[in-house]
């Protein structure tokens, strides 16, 4: 686990960010039972955290991609992250909603996007993958160039990232599951003898918890 990953999994934990709760599972929205949850816009209300994340964010994009045009964040949960990188990057900021709006111009893509343009991508969280590729997916049609993506924390699904592998998309997070685990247990988050169930959901979170019905 390197520096970068260990600071934030621990900011997480810190914040209730990410909450691991073995004995008591959360369902998350796809009916799926989860000893963890994640809503990393919490972040947003820390300062300080806010500003180490956004750099860490920063350090990421310049430490592997080169001729960036545009910043795009994923809406609704990546759209201050990525305006403020923006901003601090002193680049042109654009957002990419979940469908097409109903009203209006119909647009997915909120901002000016000239053809051609690399693109680097801004997410809060990875699960499956599906919502953020579908997003890098349109900026792709609509003319632009996804040379990446950056995000603050993963579940590390091997699902996730044999997608992201198909898709031909470059995935960089600033944490993981598995560092989150570690460092929990380093801090007496959880127990030792949680770690096998932990890992378990981890390899199989459509169906981890049904036995128990």
């Amino acid at each position: 686990m390197n520096t970068i990953e260990k600071n934030v999994a621990k900011d997480l934990l810190e914040i209730k960010a990410v909450q691991l709760s073995p004995d008591k599972p959360f369902t998350w929205a796809s009916g799926w039972k989860s000893p963890i949850y994640c809503d990393n816009r919490k972040i947003l209300s820390y300062p300080v955290m806010r500003t180490q994340i956004c750099k860490y964010i920063i350090k990421t994009i310049k430490q592997h991609f080169e001729d960036i045009d545009i910043i795009a964040g994923v809406a609704t949960g990546a759209i201050a992250f990525g305006a403020i990188v923006a901003d601090q990057m002193n680049k042109p900021f654009i957002y990419i909603r979940p469908k097409a709006k109903d009203h209006g111009t119909g647009a997915r893509i909120e901002g000016e996007m000239p053809k051609g343009s690399n693109i680097i991508i801004i997410e809060d969280l990875i699960s499956t993958g599906m919502s953020s590729l579908s997003a890098a997916d349109c900026v792709n049609k609509s003319g632009g160039n996804v040379v990446g993506m950056v995000a603050i924390f993963s579940y590390n699904f091997p699902k996730a990232r044999r997608a992201f592998e198909n898709a031909d998309v470059e995935l960089h997070t600033l944490s993981n599951y598995d560092s989150l685990v570690e460092e929990a247990l380093a801090t007496d988050y959880i127990r030792q003898e949680d770690i096998e169930m932990l890992k378990d959901w981890r390899f199989k979170p459509d169906t981890w918890g049904n036995d128990n019905d």
